[in-house]
């Protein structure tokens, strides 16, 4: 069941059509939530970052879509798939409403809400071979488009077919000047000595919360210092450790980029820390 502006319908049921401007135009949002049993993993975040996601898009803001009102349409889409007692993700999509005429004259919003299960109920941390490589076939733009989550995930796609043909696991994103963004799903954080650097948002690197959530439990160690600073190609051979962040999966440390490997010591050590934060939050 998906829940489709508060109605609880079949996922294969027909309700799009050519018209919808999430299919035709790319106009849509994205916010993808971990679930506990009884809690929603860092919605506080969540919620904020979608509302200013919106304003950044100028869609519209319905009144009803207040924190409660949202948390409760998550709710009755994970009763509906007999998800509550279990962990689970849900996608929320929110997108300007299907017309044939221009986004100035309509910006008025709808949204689906899509859950599912997830088999670990806290992050683990997997140290199975992970190898990625540059993508420097096309680039990020160093805009705050690029730092919103959206339906247009063309270079993700085009960056993921790269990694698959050349064996890899996954591909590091550039943006216009040549520095290192992210991953193709997630924020990207080199750890040299006792610095952990991850790019700012400035390079257009997604403004992902469990990047946040890192960038929160860093500054409150004594034992390694956080920089947002551009991070250049050169600098990736060089590094001590590399991992990716995001909702789902919490921490991926990669284990190899060209000639170099990597350790995965502080990845280890972090994920223990955002268990407990995200216990607590």
């Amino acid at each position: 069941m998906i829940n489709y502006d508060g109605n609880l319908i079949q996922e294969d049921t027909n309700f799009f059509n050519v018209d919808n401007r999430a299919f035709s135009f790319g106009d849509a949002l994205l916010e993808t939530v971990r679930i506990i049993p009884g809690k929603i993993v860092f919605w506080e975040d969540h919620y904020f970052r979608l509302m200013a996601s919106m304003r950044i898009l100028r869609m519209e803001i319905p009144m009803s879509f207040t924190m409660e009102f949202l948390e409760n349409e998550i709710t009755r889409t994970l009763v509906a798939n007999s998800l509550q007692e279990l962990t689970a993700s849900a996608k929320l999509t929110i997108f300007r409403k299907t017309g044939r005429t221009s986004a100035h004259e309509i910006n008025d919003v709808s949204f689906i809400i899509q859950a599912k299960q997830l088999e670990a109920p806290f992050y683990t941390i997997d140290t199975a071979p992970y190898v990625a490589d540059l993508f420097k076939e096309h680039y990020m733009n160093t805009d705050m488009l690029s730092t919103i989550s959206t339906t247009n995930q063309m270079l993700q796609t085009v960056g993921s077919i790269y990694a698959r043909e050349n064996g890899y696991q996954d591909s590091l994103m550039l943006n216009s000047t040549k520095n290192v963004v992210q991953a193709l799903n997630g924020n990207l954080f080199l750890v040299k000595g006792e610095v952990i650097k991850t790019p700012p948002l400035t390079d257009g690197c997604e403004n992902g919360i469990l990047r946040k959530k890192i960038i929160e439990i860093v500054g409150k160690l004594d034992t390694y210092k956080l920089e947002e600073a551009s991070i250049s190609p050169f600098e990736l051979q060089k590094a001590d450790e590399l991992f990716i962040t995001n909702t789902l999966i919490g921490i991926q440390p990669i284990t190899s980029y060209r000639k170099a490997t990597f350790k995965s010591e502080v990845a280890i050590d972090l994920i223990g820390k955002l268990n407990a934060l995200a216990r607590l939050t």
